[in-house]
């Protein structure tokens, strides 16, 4: 809590340092207008002082920098031309000065205005995303996850890329996907899949079974009025059981895991893959439910499309399989940290989608 306010007040304390510079500048330009020669009048330059201001004052600092340059330039008005008091010259520089003060305080109001209004929809976004898209637990089972959602913009905490993880009383399962489309209608097709997903997961459905039951979800979403426009959502739904065995999976469209043993990663073939989550009114699929071996000691690597259309600087996409091969960290966290970090190496910095990856180590189970 210390540490907090101790940050706080140092911008509190470097603004007030820097009230100096306009104030000084004031103090030099009255001093050398004063004793400068009678045709040579360096009023003017004050405006500068509280032009400047706003750079590192709000509105009530830049007022009394503004008023100190009116007084200073009625001071000088009235040295300089102390028979006449001040000339017309000198009123018509007071009242400029006056408009200008009056028009950077309006303006740091509204600045500041914006930026409390920023901070709460920040807040507000950052509350969606934990509600909405809490991070995995570090432990379902004998699973040990590491859940990471990377957004695009800065200002942007979550997005359409969505996952979740159910226990099951023989397993977990667990979904990673992707909505077409960007904003609140994006977040509103996550939520609604995730619920559906969390709702059915539970219960003891076939696999199949439960992406039907998703897709027939989203599907029923999209005919609700005022619904416009063309909406997906690319998917993986996989079984993992606590027992040693072959993972079952469903892929909708979406990236297919990867599964890494030693720094070798192995991409997972999709030999059925079925047409992404809302379109199945159209092309009416069967589910296929495909399997893959995952053995303690490997790490199972689920990710969006975020992460292999990421683009350096050339414009060459993310070589996933490539990047983690001779990766030998066996703990999800320590995986993942080492994994944001190359993927934001690659891009510079700044990512031009959402990102959401998943971790997952399988420990080993007891006999019963």
């Amino acid at each position: 809590m210390s540490q907090r306010l101790g940050e706080a007040r140092r911008p509190v304390r470097s603004s007030r340092m820097m009230v100096v510079i306009p104030i000084a500048w004031i103090v030099a330009v009255s001093v050398v207008d004063v004793l400068a020669p009678p045709h040579i009048h360096l009023g003017p330059l004050l405006v500068a002082a509280p032009a400047i201001t706003p750079l590192f004052g709000g509105p009530w600092t830049v007022g009394l920098v503004a008023a100190l340059a009116v007084v200073a330039q009625t001071t000088i008005g009235v040295l300089r031309d102390p028979d006449e008091l001040l000339s017309a010259n000198h009123e018509a520089q007071i009242l400029a000065l006056l408009l200008v003060g009056a028009s950077l305080v309006v303006f740091c109001a509204v600045r500041e205005r914006r930026a409390k209004e920023l901070r709460q929809v920040r807040y507000v976004s950052e509350t969606a995303q934990r509600i909405v898209l809490p991070p995995l637990p570090s432990r379902l089972g004998p699973l040990r996850t590491a859940s990471l959602y990377l957004a695009a913009e800065a200002e942007a905490k979550i997005g359409g890329d969505l996952y979740a993880a159910v226990r099951t009383p023989s397993g977990t399962r667990l979904i990673v996907g992707d909505v077409r489309g960007k904003g609140l209608t994006a977040v509103h097709d996550a939520a609604l899949l995730l619920g559906a997903f969390r709702f059915m997961a539970h219960r003891r459905a076939d696999l199949g079974e439960l992406v039907a039951y998703l897709d027939r979800s989203v599907c029923q979403d999209l005919e609700e009025p005022g619904r416009h426009g063309e909406t997906f959502i690319t998917a993986t739904v996989l079984d993992i059981p606590d027992r040693h065995g072959r993972v079952r999976m469903v892929s909708c469209g979406h990236p297919p895991p990867v599964v890494v043993r030693g720094g070798r990663p192995a991409t997972v073939s999709v030999l059925h893959p079925a047409p992404p989550l809302g379109l199945g009114h159209l092309a009416h699929p069967r589910y296929h439910v495909e399997s893959f071996p995952f053995e303690p000691g490997e790490l199972l690597l689920l990710y969006t499309d975020g992460v292999t259309e990421a683009r350096d600087t050339t414009g060459t996409f993310y070589p996933l399989a490539e990047r983690i091969t001779g990766w030998t960290e066996d703990d999800p966290d320590a995986f993942l940290g080492r994994f944001e970090r190359d993927l934001m190496d690659h891009v510079g910095g700044h990512l031009d989608d959402d990102a959401a990856m998943i971790v997952i180590g399988r420990g080993v189970t007891s006999a019963a």
